[in-house]
Protein backbone atom coordinates (compact mmCIF):
# COMPACT_ATOMS: atom_id res chain seq x y z
CA UNK A 1 0.00 0.00 0.00
CA UNK A 2 2.80 2.64 -0.51
CA UNK A 3 0.73 4.70 -3.09
CA UNK A 4 -0.85 5.65 0.11
CA UNK A 5 2.11 7.31 0.99
CA UNK A 6 2.00 9.69 -2.36
CA UNK A 7 -1.78 11.19 -0.65
CA UNK A 8 -1.20 14.64 0.62
CA UNK A 9 -1.69 15.54 4.32
CA UNK A 10 -5.49 16.95 3.49
CA UNK A 11 -6.10 13.86 1.55
CA UNK A 12 -4.95 11.64 4.06
CA UNK A 13 -6.59 12.83 7.00
CA UNK A 14 -9.90 12.62 4.80
CA UNK A 15 -8.91 8.37 3.85
CA UNK A 16 -8.12 8.24 7.71
CA UNK A 17 -11.73 9.61 8.47
CA UNK A 18 -13.37 7.27 6.00
CA UNK A 19 -11.91 4.07 6.96
CA UNK A 20 -10.08 3.59 3.64
CA UNK A 21 -6.44 2.68 5.79
CA UNK A 22 -5.74 2.77 9.47
CA UNK A 23 -2.86 4.64 10.82
CA UNK A 24 -0.70 2.05 11.68
CA UNK A 25 -1.11 0.89 7.71
CA UNK A 26 -0.12 4.14 6.87
CA UNK A 27 2.52 3.99 9.19
CA UNK A 28 4.22 0.88 8.15
CA UNK A 29 3.63 2.19 4.58
CA UNK A 30 6.15 5.20 5.11
CA UNK A 31 8.29 2.61 7.78
CA UNK A 32 9.02 0.46 4.42
CA UNK A 33 10.02 3.90 2.28
CA UNK A 34 12.57 4.71 4.97
CA UNK A 35 13.96 1.43 4.45
CA UNK A 36 13.62 1.55 0.64
CA UNK A 37 14.75 5.45 0.46
CA UNK A 38 17.85 5.22 2.41
CA UNK A 39 20.49 6.17 -0.24
CA UNK A 40 19.10 9.72 0.16
CA UNK A 41 20.42 9.64 3.63
CA UNK A 42 17.43 12.15 5.02
CA UNK A 43 16.75 10.30 8.27
CA UNK A 44 19.89 10.25 11.48
CA UNK A 45 17.53 8.62 13.70
CA UNK A 46 14.35 6.53 12.84
CA UNK A 47 11.71 5.70 15.69
CA UNK A 48 9.52 2.54 14.26
CA UNK A 49 8.90 1.20 17.38
CA UNK A 50 7.62 4.81 18.65
CA UNK A 51 5.61 5.26 15.35
CA UNK A 52 3.77 1.80 15.56
CA UNK A 53 2.58 2.87 18.77
CA UNK A 54 1.55 6.22 18.37
CA UNK A 55 -0.35 4.90 15.71
CA UNK A 56 -2.06 2.78 17.33
CA UNK A 57 -3.48 5.02 19.73
CA UNK A 58 -4.45 7.13 16.26
CA UNK A 59 -6.53 4.41 15.20
CA UNK A 60 -8.35 3.54 18.68
CA UNK A 61 -9.19 7.38 18.48
CA UNK A 62 -10.86 6.90 15.01
CA UNK A 63 -13.01 4.43 16.53
CA UNK A 64 -14.07 5.91 19.15
CA UNK A 65 -14.21 9.82 17.58
CA UNK A 66 -11.86 11.22 19.02
CA UNK A 67 -9.56 11.91 16.67
CA UNK A 68 -7.44 15.19 16.76
CA UNK A 69 -6.49 17.64 13.74
CA UNK A 70 -3.28 15.82 12.75
CA UNK A 71 -4.25 11.96 13.92
CA UNK A 72 -2.24 9.34 12.36
CA UNK A 73 -0.44 12.18 10.28
CA UNK A 74 3.26 10.55 10.13
CA UNK A 75 5.88 13.68 10.10
CA UNK A 76 9.72 13.81 10.17
CA UNK A 77 10.78 16.28 12.79
CA UNK A 78 14.40 18.06 12.20
CA UNK A 79 16.83 17.11 14.27
CA UNK A 80 17.17 19.93 15.47
CA UNK A 81 13.86 19.91 17.53
CA UNK A 82 14.21 18.21 21.25
CA UNK A 83 12.24 15.31 21.49
CA UNK A 84 11.87 13.37 24.94
CA UNK A 85 13.54 9.99 25.26
CA UNK A 86 14.49 10.67 21.51
CA UNK A 87 18.19 11.32 20.57
CA UNK A 88 18.48 14.93 19.39
CA UNK A 89 22.18 15.41 17.60
CA UNK A 90 21.66 19.02 15.57
CA UNK A 91 23.54 16.85 13.02
CA UNK A 92 26.79 17.34 15.20
CA UNK A 93 29.61 15.21 16.54
CA UNK A 94 29.15 17.29 19.62
CA UNK A 95 25.60 16.34 20.59
CA UNK A 96 25.24 12.32 18.60
CA UNK A 97 23.89 11.37 21.70
CA UNK A 98 22.11 13.47 23.82
CA UNK A 99 18.69 12.24 24.44
CA UNK A 100 17.01 15.12 25.58
CA UNK A 101 14.87 14.76 29.23
CA UNK A 102 12.23 17.25 27.82
CA UNK A 103 10.33 18.09 24.03
CA UNK A 104 10.31 21.44 22.19
CA UNK A 105 6.81 23.21 22.58
CA UNK A 106 6.57 22.93 18.45
CA UNK A 107 6.59 19.05 18.52
CA UNK A 108 4.74 19.06 21.23
CA UNK A 109 2.19 20.62 19.72
CA UNK A 110 2.07 18.24 16.96
CA UNK A 111 1.88 15.35 19.44
CA UNK A 112 -1.18 16.98 21.07
CA UNK A 113 -2.68 17.07 17.83
CA UNK A 114 -2.25 13.73 17.03
CA UNK A 115 0.84 13.06 14.98
CA UNK A 116 2.97 10.08 14.45
CA UNK A 117 6.79 10.98 14.64
CA UNK A 118 8.74 8.81 11.93
CA UNK A 119 12.00 9.85 12.97
CA UNK A 120 14.77 12.65 13.06
CA UNK A 121 15.45 14.18 10.33
CA UNK A 122 19.51 14.82 8.50
CA UNK A 123 20.27 18.81 8.56
CA UNK A 124 23.37 21.13 8.05
CA UNK A 125 25.34 20.75 11.52
CA UNK A 126 23.86 23.30 13.97
CA UNK A 127 21.53 24.55 11.00
CA UNK A 128 24.67 26.21 9.52
CA UNK A 129 24.98 25.37 5.59
CA UNK A 130 22.78 26.02 2.44
CA UNK A 131 23.46 22.41 1.06
CA UNK A 132 23.40 19.89 3.86
CA UNK A 133 26.87 18.61 3.17
CA UNK A 134 28.06 20.26 6.81
CA UNK A 135 26.63 17.29 8.48
CA UNK A 136 28.36 15.00 11.03
CA UNK A 137 26.18 12.12 9.20
CA UNK A 138 27.19 12.74 6.16
CA UNK A 139 25.13 15.04 2.73
CA UNK A 140 21.53 14.28 2.42
CA UNK A 141 20.45 13.35 -1.35
CA UNK A 142 18.35 15.67 -3.28
CA UNK A 143 15.18 13.11 -4.89
CA UNK A 144 15.77 14.84 -8.13
CA UNK A 145 19.07 14.14 -8.47
CA UNK A 146 19.89 12.07 -11.90
CA UNK A 147 23.30 11.75 -13.64
CA UNK A 148 25.55 12.89 -9.92
CA UNK A 149 23.89 13.16 -6.44
CA UNK A 150 22.91 16.78 -5.82
CA UNK A 151 22.50 18.65 -3.21
CA UNK A 152 18.38 19.31 -1.38
CA UNK A 153 19.47 22.60 -0.14
CA UNK A 154 19.56 23.00 3.97
CA UNK A 155 19.96 23.52 6.45
CA UNK A 156 16.56 22.00 6.22
CA UNK A 157 17.63 19.19 3.36
CA UNK A 158 16.83 16.49 5.29
CA UNK A 159 13.14 17.90 5.49
CA UNK A 160 13.26 18.41 2.57
CA UNK A 161 14.14 15.16 0.76
CA UNK A 162 12.09 13.34 3.05
CA UNK A 163 8.75 15.32 1.83
CA UNK A 164 9.87 14.75 -1.75
CA UNK A 165 10.52 11.21 -1.73
CA UNK A 166 7.35 10.29 0.08
CA UNK A 167 9.46 9.15 3.66
CA UNK A 168 6.99 10.85 5.50
CA UNK A 169 3.93 13.00 4.77
CA UNK A 170 5.07 16.06 6.10
CA UNK A 171 8.41 17.60 7.86
CA UNK A 172 9.19 19.98 10.61
CA UNK A 173 12.10 22.50 9.39
CA UNK A 174 13.58 25.73 11.05
CA UNK A 175 14.71 29.13 8.94
CA UNK A 176 17.64 31.21 9.97
CA UNK A 177 18.67 32.53 6.92
CA UNK A 178 16.58 30.66 3.92
CA UNK A 179 16.30 26.72 5.44
CA UNK A 180 12.87 26.42 4.96
CA UNK A 181 12.42 28.31 1.68
CA UNK A 182 15.39 26.80 0.00
CA UNK A 183 15.44 23.32 0.51
CA UNK A 184 11.89 23.72 -0.40
CA UNK A 185 12.48 25.62 -3.85
CA UNK A 186 15.38 22.60 -4.56
CA UNK A 187 13.58 19.51 -3.84
CA UNK A 188 9.61 20.89 -5.89
CA UNK A 189 7.97 21.03 -2.63
CA UNK A 190 6.46 24.28 -0.17
CA UNK A 191 7.92 25.67 2.48
CA UNK A 192 6.66 28.34 5.17
CA UNK A 193 8.95 30.57 7.53
CA UNK A 194 6.29 32.21 9.75
CA UNK A 195 6.85 35.46 11.27
CA UNK A 196 9.36 35.38 14.05
CA UNK A 197 7.46 34.92 17.34
CA UNK A 198 4.77 32.75 15.41
CA UNK A 199 5.91 29.62 16.61
CA UNK A 200 7.74 28.80 20.18
CA UNK A 201 12.01 28.77 19.75
CA UNK A 202 11.47 26.37 23.46
CA UNK A 203 13.81 23.19 22.74
CA UNK A 204 15.30 24.28 19.26
CA UNK A 205 18.58 23.85 19.27
CA UNK A 206 19.95 27.45 18.89
CA UNK A 207 21.72 28.80 16.05
CA UNK A 208 21.00 32.52 15.72
CA UNK A 209 18.44 33.38 18.61
CA UNK A 210 16.84 36.55 17.23
CA UNK A 211 16.53 35.01 13.03
CA UNK A 212 15.67 31.56 13.88
CA UNK A 213 12.12 30.20 13.28
CA UNK A 214 10.51 26.88 12.88
CA UNK A 215 7.98 25.99 10.31
CA UNK A 216 6.27 23.16 8.19
CA UNK A 217 7.58 21.60 4.58
CA UNK A 218 4.99 20.10 2.97
CA UNK A 219 3.43 18.76 -0.86
CA UNK A 220 1.47 21.69 -1.27
CA UNK A 221 0.43 25.04 0.18
CA UNK A 222 -2.96 23.44 1.86
CA UNK A 223 -0.76 20.79 3.98
CA UNK A 224 1.14 23.62 5.08
CA UNK A 225 -1.25 25.90 6.12
CA UNK A 226 -2.96 22.59 8.09
CA UNK A 227 0.41 21.83 9.75
CA UNK A 228 1.29 25.44 10.70
CA UNK A 229 -1.93 25.45 13.05
CA UNK A 230 -0.90 23.08 14.51
CA UNK A 231 2.64 24.03 15.05
CA UNK A 232 2.19 27.48 16.35
CA UNK A 233 0.70 29.17 19.22
CA UNK A 234 1.96 31.09 22.29
CA UNK A 235 4.55 29.60 24.66
CA UNK A 236 5.24 31.57 28.38
CA UNK A 237 8.66 29.77 28.21
CA UNK A 238 9.64 31.58 25.03
CA UNK A 239 9.95 35.33 25.67
CA UNK A 240 10.15 36.07 22.50
CA UNK A 241 6.45 34.52 21.21
CA UNK A 242 4.02 36.42 20.58
CA UNK A 243 0.61 36.37 22.02
CA UNK A 244 -1.29 36.35 19.13
CA UNK A 245 -4.09 34.23 17.69
CA UNK A 246 -3.87 31.86 15.33
CA UNK A 247 -6.12 31.84 12.60
CA UNK A 248 -7.52 29.15 10.48
CA UNK A 249 -4.89 29.31 7.78
CA UNK A 250 -6.93 26.60 5.25
CA UNK A 251 -9.83 28.99 5.50
CA UNK A 252 -7.75 32.10 3.49
CA UNK A 253 -7.07 29.09 1.01
CA UNK A 254 -10.59 30.21 -1.17
CA UNK A 255 -10.61 33.67 -0.73
CA UNK A 256 -9.45 36.08 -3.38
CA UNK A 257 -6.55 38.18 -5.15
CA UNK A 258 -8.79 40.34 -7.05
CA UNK A 259 -7.75 44.08 -5.38
CA UNK A 260 -4.81 42.93 -3.58
CA UNK A 261 -1.16 44.67 -4.96
CA UNK A 262 1.86 42.29 -5.36
CA UNK A 263 5.13 43.91 -5.48
CA UNK A 264 8.29 43.20 -7.24
CA UNK A 265 11.53 44.59 -6.17
CA UNK A 266 13.27 46.17 -8.61
CA UNK A 267 16.75 45.62 -6.66
CA UNK A 268 16.14 41.81 -6.95
CA UNK A 269 16.60 41.73 -10.20
CA UNK A 270 20.31 42.23 -10.78
CA UNK A 271 21.87 42.17 -13.83
CA UNK A 272 23.25 38.84 -14.63
CA UNK A 273 20.16 37.14 -12.95
CA UNK A 274 19.46 33.91 -14.65
CA UNK A 275 16.90 34.44 -17.78
CA UNK A 276 15.07 30.93 -16.51
CA UNK A 277 14.67 32.59 -13.06
CA UNK A 278 13.46 35.77 -14.32
CA UNK A 279 10.81 34.54 -17.13
CA UNK A 280 9.38 32.43 -14.31
CA UNK A 281 8.79 35.47 -11.83
CA UNK A 282 7.19 36.98 -14.35
CA UNK A 283 5.25 34.36 -14.97
CA UNK A 284 3.66 34.33 -11.65
CA UNK A 285 3.44 37.37 -11.58
CA UNK A 286 1.24 37.24 -14.88
CA UNK A 287 -0.75 34.68 -12.86
CA UNK A 288 -1.88 37.35 -10.30
CA UNK A 289 -2.38 39.98 -13.03
CA UNK A 290 -5.04 37.35 -14.60
CA UNK A 291 -6.55 36.71 -11.37
CA UNK A 292 -7.70 40.99 -11.13
CA UNK A 293 -4.15 41.39 -8.57
CA UNK A 294 -2.23 44.82 -9.26
CA UNK A 295 1.15 44.18 -10.24
CA UNK A 296 3.65 46.85 -8.72
CA UNK A 297 7.42 47.32 -9.20
CA UNK A 298 8.89 48.74 -5.78
CA UNK A 299 12.42 49.30 -3.93
CA UNK A 300 14.15 47.38 -1.14
CA UNK A 301 17.10 50.19 -1.29
CA UNK A 302 19.12 48.23 1.65
CA UNK A 303 18.47 45.49 -0.03
CA UNK A 304 22.56 45.17 -1.12
CA UNK A 305 23.86 45.00 2.45
CA UNK A 306 21.57 42.00 3.69
CA UNK A 307 23.86 39.00 2.97
CA UNK A 308 26.54 41.21 4.70
CA UNK A 309 24.67 41.96 7.61
CA UNK A 310 23.22 38.38 8.24
CA UNK A 311 26.84 36.76 8.16
CA UNK A 312 27.78 39.60 11.22
CA UNK A 313 24.57 38.69 12.90
CA UNK A 314 24.51 35.24 12.91
CA UNK A 315 27.71 34.26 13.35
CA UNK A 316 27.69 36.59 16.67
CA UNK A 317 24.91 34.79 17.99
CA UNK A 318 26.16 31.57 17.01
CA UNK A 319 29.31 31.90 19.05
CA UNK A 320 27.37 33.15 21.83
CA UNK A 321 24.88 30.06 21.69
CA UNK A 322 27.62 27.65 21.07
CA UNK A 323 29.29 28.22 24.18
CA UNK A 324 27.63 26.15 26.24
CA UNK A 325 29.13 22.92 24.04
CA UNK A 326 32.05 22.43 25.94
CA UNK A 327 32.66 18.65 26.76
CA UNK A 328 31.44 19.61 30.51
CA UNK A 329 27.83 19.49 31.12
CA UNK A 330 26.67 17.34 28.43
CA UNK A 331 27.52 15.99 24.59
CA UNK A 332 30.45 14.49 23.56
CA UNK A 333 34.10 15.30 25.64
CA UNK A 334 37.40 14.49 24.29
CA UNK A 335 40.34 14.26 26.71
CA UNK A 336 42.92 16.93 27.97
CA UNK A 337 45.36 17.28 30.39
CA UNK A 338 44.17 20.44 31.69
CA UNK A 339 40.94 22.19 32.01
CA UNK A 340 41.95 24.28 28.71
CA UNK A 341 43.38 21.10 26.64
CA UNK A 342 39.73 19.65 27.37
CA UNK A 343 37.83 22.44 26.09
CA UNK A 344 39.70 23.03 23.11
CA UNK A 345 40.15 19.57 22.13
CA UNK A 346 36.22 18.86 22.79
CA UNK A 347 35.28 21.80 20.46
CA UNK A 348 37.81 21.40 17.93
CA UNK A 349 37.00 17.62 17.32
CA UNK A 350 33.26 18.13 18.05
CA UNK A 351 32.45 20.86 15.47
CA UNK A 352 32.57 20.53 11.83
CA UNK A 353 34.71 22.75 10.03
CA UNK A 354 31.89 25.22 8.96
CA UNK A 355 30.84 25.48 12.59
CA UNK A 356 34.13 26.43 14.02
CA UNK A 357 34.07 29.28 11.09
CA UNK A 358 31.47 30.56 12.21
CA UNK A 359 31.99 30.74 15.61
CA UNK A 360 35.20 32.53 15.16
CA UNK A 361 33.97 35.06 12.71
CA UNK A 362 31.17 35.79 15.38
CA UNK A 363 33.84 36.24 17.81
CA UNK A 364 35.85 38.05 16.70
CA UNK A 365 32.62 40.57 15.66
CA UNK A 366 32.17 40.46 19.45
CA UNK A 367 35.39 41.32 20.34
CA UNK A 368 36.92 44.58 21.84
CA UNK A 369 37.49 47.30 19.16
CA UNK A 370 35.58 45.36 16.28
CA UNK A 371 31.73 45.24 18.37
CA UNK A 372 31.55 49.21 17.73
CA UNK A 373 32.93 48.35 13.86
CA UNK A 374 30.88 45.27 12.48
CA UNK A 375 28.04 44.23 15.37
CA UNK A 376 26.39 47.41 16.42
CA UNK A 377 26.46 48.69 12.35
CA UNK A 378 25.22 45.25 11.29
CA UNK A 379 22.24 45.94 14.15
CA UNK A 380 21.98 49.71 12.45
CA UNK A 381 21.66 48.06 8.70
CA UNK A 382 18.69 45.67 9.95
CA UNK A 383 16.62 48.27 11.36
CA UNK A 384 16.91 49.76 7.68
CA UNK A 385 16.52 46.36 6.06
CA UNK A 386 12.70 46.29 8.32
CA UNK A 387 11.92 49.88 7.37
CA UNK A 388 12.42 49.38 3.40
CA UNK A 389 9.57 46.46 4.00
CA UNK A 390 7.27 48.63 6.15
CA UNK A 391 7.38 50.94 3.61
CA UNK A 392 6.81 48.70 0.97
CA UNK A 393 4.02 47.18 2.76
CA UNK A 394 2.25 50.64 2.67
CA UNK A 395 2.27 49.95 -1.31
CA UNK A 396 1.78 46.51 -1.55
CA UNK A 397 0.16 43.35 0.09
CA UNK A 398 2.23 40.88 -0.87
CA UNK A 399 5.90 40.89 -2.15
CA UNK A 400 6.94 38.36 -5.16
CA UNK A 401 10.40 37.30 -5.81
CA UNK A 402 12.58 34.06 -6.79
CA UNK A 403 13.48 31.71 -3.72
CA UNK A 404 17.18 31.23 -5.15
CA UNK A 405 19.05 32.58 -7.92
CA UNK A 406 19.98 28.38 -8.64
CA UNK A 407 18.96 25.22 -8.82
CA UNK A 408 20.26 22.25 -6.93
CA UNK A 409 23.98 21.71 -7.88
CA UNK A 410 26.34 18.96 -7.20
CA UNK A 411 27.54 17.56 -4.41
CA UNK A 412 30.67 18.59 -3.60
CA UNK A 413 30.66 21.16 -5.81
CA UNK A 414 34.33 22.66 -6.05
CA UNK A 415 33.20 26.14 -6.81
CA UNK A 416 31.17 26.09 -3.21
CA UNK A 417 33.78 24.16 -1.02
CA UNK A 418 36.89 26.13 -1.85
CA UNK A 419 35.03 29.77 -1.40
CA UNK A 420 31.73 29.67 1.26
CA UNK A 421 31.28 33.05 -0.08
CA UNK A 422 29.90 31.13 -3.19
CA UNK A 423 27.80 29.21 -0.88
CA UNK A 424 26.57 32.07 1.01
CA UNK A 425 25.21 34.14 -1.84
CA UNK A 426 22.54 31.11 -2.85
CA UNK A 427 20.69 33.32 0.17
CA UNK A 428 20.86 36.39 -1.58
CA UNK A 429 16.90 36.39 -1.83
CA UNK A 430 16.03 34.57 1.36
CA UNK A 431 17.92 36.29 4.44
CA UNK A 432 16.79 39.69 4.37
CA UNK A 433 13.01 38.15 5.58
CA UNK A 434 14.33 37.06 8.73
CA UNK A 435 16.26 39.93 9.21
CA UNK A 436 13.27 41.22 9.50
CA UNK A 437 11.25 38.95 10.46
CA UNK A 438 8.70 38.51 8.34
CA UNK A 439 6.67 35.31 7.46
CA UNK A 440 7.71 34.08 3.91
CA UNK A 441 6.71 31.18 1.78
CA UNK A 442 8.19 29.49 -0.85
CA UNK A 443 6.77 27.37 -3.45
CA UNK A 444 7.45 24.86 -6.98
CA UNK A 445 7.01 27.07 -10.05
CA UNK A 446 8.31 25.24 -12.62
CA UNK A 447 11.59 23.49 -13.87
CA UNK A 448 14.76 24.55 -15.45
CA UNK A 449 16.25 23.69 -19.11
CA UNK A 450 17.44 20.69 -17.55
CA UNK A 451 14.50 19.24 -15.24
CA UNK A 452 15.23 20.66 -12.39
CA UNK A 453 12.29 22.93 -10.00
CA UNK A 454 12.99 26.32 -9.41
CA UNK A 455 11.08 28.07 -6.25
CA UNK A 456 9.05 31.42 -6.40
CA UNK A 457 9.15 33.17 -2.77
CA UNK A 458 5.96 34.99 -1.40
CA UNK A 459 6.98 37.54 1.28
CA UNK A 460 3.98 38.82 4.24
CA UNK A 461 3.06 41.60 6.08
CA UNK A 462 4.13 40.50 9.70
CA UNK A 463 1.97 37.68 11.14
CA UNK A 464 -0.49 37.78 7.85
CA UNK A 465 0.51 34.47 6.74
CA UNK A 466 -2.76 33.77 5.91
CA UNK A 467 -2.54 36.14 2.47
CA UNK A 468 0.74 34.38 1.80
CA UNK A 469 -1.42 31.34 1.57
CA UNK A 470 -4.18 32.70 -0.57
CA UNK A 471 -1.77 34.00 -3.08
CA UNK A 472 0.57 30.77 -3.14
CA UNK A 473 -2.59 28.88 -3.46
CA UNK A 474 -3.26 29.96 -6.55
CA UNK A 475 -0.01 30.63 -8.16
CA UNK A 476 0.17 26.78 -7.28
CA UNK A 477 -3.16 26.42 -9.26
CA UNK A 478 -2.03 28.17 -12.14
CA UNK A 479 1.35 26.64 -12.09
CA UNK A 480 0.13 23.40 -12.37
CA UNK A 481 3.36 21.97 -11.30
CA UNK A 482 3.73 18.28 -11.39
CA UNK A 483 6.28 16.97 -8.83
CA UNK A 484 8.04 13.32 -10.56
Amino acid sequence: MTEITTFSVAETLKALKNKEFSAVELTKAYLHNMENGRQYNAYITECADVALKQAEEADKRYINGTNRALEGIPLGIKDLFCTKDIRTTAASHILDNFVPPYESTVTQHLLDDGAVFLGKLNLDEFAMGGSNETSYFGPVINPWSKDKPLVPGGSSGGSAAAVAAHLCAAATGTDTGGSIREPAAFCGITGIKPTYGRCSRYGIVAFASSLDQAGPIAQDVRDCAILLKSMAGFDEKDSTSCNITVPDYESFLNREVKGLTIGLPKEYRPEGLNPEVAAYWDKAAEYLKARGANIKEISLPHTKYALATYYVLAPAEASSNLARYDGIRYGFRADGQHLDDLYINTRTQGFGAEVRRRIMIGTYVLSAGYYDAYFLKAQKMRRLIHNDFMNAFKECDVILTPTSPITAFPIGDESMLQNPINMYLNDVFTVSVNLAGLPALSLPIGLSATGLPYGMQLIGKPFDEGTLFNVAAKIETDAKFERK
